[in-house]
């Protein structure tokens, strides 16, 4: 059989399994970037030990513990009746806040106030009977040891700090509601959508008329998927710190947002390498066979 000229098209049938081939790894690629992030933030953020874990590290960060003793201290002057911007006794408070962020206290109320922040947010969006009721934490305990902590160093007022267990509104009533609807969606999404990008590459990958270039076609595209994530990472970090107000705590907010990507940064850059890999040794794979293959003689040579 005389092999056909390479400028003549393909016929019908292997056409048609070319494009199909290409719209199902079009689309498993497509899932990719949005089945990681959606897999991140139902196994990662919502996890609540994986949570306290990612933000634990930050409790001895400089810029955040800067922000918890200006907050703090603020509302310590505040409890108190002081006026926080002119204050006699700022420098004072905000430096015995601050001293006390690096202590091992702090660092152990650091853990508990980001579990149970975490816990009861965690319970609102799981529990549906919930609904119409904001998310509310008790902060007493912290309030406890910061006061405990300012009395050992002689602090002026330290002794008319309240501590009182009063429910801080975390979350109001109305958001809570919305975020619970998209909390549902996520849930199911970081299931279906990792699965279904397996299927279709797959999928993809059997009806192609060949093969190894469709595995390569699926190796570049998860590459670019992972590449298009890590940069939507990148964007998202610097639209969120730029969108604060408060110009003094945005090195704080970005060391929060790194803490809580670091997975999905690393997930990322693994899509890309994998998927590099998969493509390179598929290319690699398809030129060490056209070279082993023996040359078939011409239909006018004549045999010895």
């Amino acid at each position: 059989m005389r092999p056909r000229p390479p400028h003549l098209p393909l016929p019908r049938g292997p056409r048609v399994r070319n494009a199909l081939s290409a719209a199902l790894i079009a689309l498993a690629c497509l899932l990719v970037p949005f089945g990681t992030l959606a897999a991140w933030a139902a196994y990662g953020l919502a996890d609540t030990g994986r949570y306290v874990a990612a933000m634990a590290p930050l409790a001895s960060d400089p810029d955040v513990r800067g922000a918890v003793a200006d907050t703090v201290g603020d509302d310590i002057l505040a409890e108190v009746g002081a006026d926080p911007a002119r204050g006699t006794f700022k420098p004072f408070v905000h430096e015995a806040v601050r001293s006390f962020t690096g202590t091992e206290t702090y660092r152990t109320a650091w853990d508990a106030t980001n579990r149970t922040v975490h816990g009861a947010v965690l319970r609102a969006l799981r529990d549906d009977r919930a609904a119409g009721r904001a998310v509310t934490v008790d902060l007493a305990p912290v309030t406890a040891r910061v006061k405990a902590r300012l009395a050992a160093d002689h602090m002026p007022f330290a002794h008319r700090i309240p501590v009182e267990h009063t429910a801080v509104a975390v979350l109001p009533a109305d958001e809570v509601d919305r975020l619970r609807k998209g909390y549902h969606v996520l849930d199911v999404a970081a299931f279906w959508l990792p699965l279904g990008a397996v299927v279709f590459a797959l999928a993809g990958i059997a009806v192609a008329a060949c093969r190894r270039r469709a595995v390569t076609a699926t190796g570049l595209g998860t590459a670019l998927g992972g590449a298009l994530l890590a940069l939507a990472v990148a964007l998202g970090r610097r639209l969120t710190v730029a969108g604060l107000p408060d110009e003094l705590h945005r090195p704080a907010a970005g060391a929060v947002y790194d803490a809580l990507t670091t997975t999905l940064r690393t997930a990322s850059w693994l899509l890309v390498t994998l998927g590099l890999a998969v493509a390179a040794a598929s290319w690699l794979t398809g030129r060490h066979g056209r070279r082993r293959l023996p040359r078939q003689p011409s239909p006018g040579a004549v045999r010895p």
